[in-house]
């Protein structure tokens, strides 16, 4: 069956302003976001991928912009199944302010019980995302043969779940994944299991060099705390 590269999209306005953006209209790259979009081709150099799919937002289609510009012959697919999380009324809220909301507690701590005011349950957002992989992995291996490669840009609470998912983890526990913006996850599926061949890898190892004059990276993950929709990775 196909591998799945799994991206995150690049740092966006919303990641760096400590806002939860789910569907908002308008949340493009910032600055940091451009460049990691800009590096993702030679990232990806000598992969032959069959396809992209996509989620339709629009930062994950500006990080693709660089990729589909040095390959102008690859097919695009854009797919609502691996867009982000409908946070509801959550949704263009600071983070910060969320923290105190007594959901929070249950977001990070049993998130399969979560339903966003206004928005979708966390099962519901994870149930769709892996029904989308299954039908992508038996079109492209269709399509271009069982050794196909194939890559998918979306959002960090949606490729938690779909690592979640990969493992055979409960969705209670996919807080305990981080992937960072613009990074790649790499799922090879086969007939009996799929296998986890990369998790979140940016080719960045700084942020695992200590400053211990320096504040936490984040503060939700320095509390032990998932940072809910994925945050800004490191500066």
């Amino acid at each position: 069956m196909a591998t799945l590269i799994l991206v995150r999209h690049g740092r966006s306005t919303a990641n760096t302003a400590g806002l939860l953006a789910g569907w908002t209209p308008g949340v493009a790259l910032d600055e940091r976001g451009a460049e990691q979009a800009a590096a993702l081709p030679g990232r990806l150099d000598g992969i032959p991928l069959a396809a992209v799919v996509t989620s339709p937002l629009q930062r994950c289609r500006e990080t693709l912009a660089p990729l589909l510009a040095a390959r102008p012959d690859l097919a695009v697919h854009p797919d609502e199944r691996i867009g982000e999380c409908h946070y509801g009324d959550w949704s263009g809220r600071k983070l910060s302010e969320l923290s105190e909301d007594p959901l929070m507690r249950i977001v990070q701590q049993h998130p399969s019980a979560v339903t966003f005011p206004g928005g979708e349950s966390m099962r519901a957002m994870q149930a769709r995302a892996v029904e989308a992989v299954r039908e992508w992995n038996a079109r492209i291996e269709e399509e271009h043969g069982a050794d196909a490669v194939y890559l998918m840009c979306s959002h960090g609470d949606i490729v938690k779940s779909l690592v979640a998912d990969a493992l055979g983890m409960h969705l209670d526990l996919f807080q305990r994944i981080h992937v960072d913006p613009c990074s790649v996850t790499v799922i090879r599926y086969t007939p009996t299991r799929p296998f986890l061949i990369r998790l979140g890898d940016t080719g960045d190892f700084a942020p695992l060099v200590p400053h211990p004059q320096a504040p936490a990276r984040d503060d939700a993950e320095g509390e032990g705390n998932a940072v809910v929709g994925g945050g800004a990775g490191a500066a």
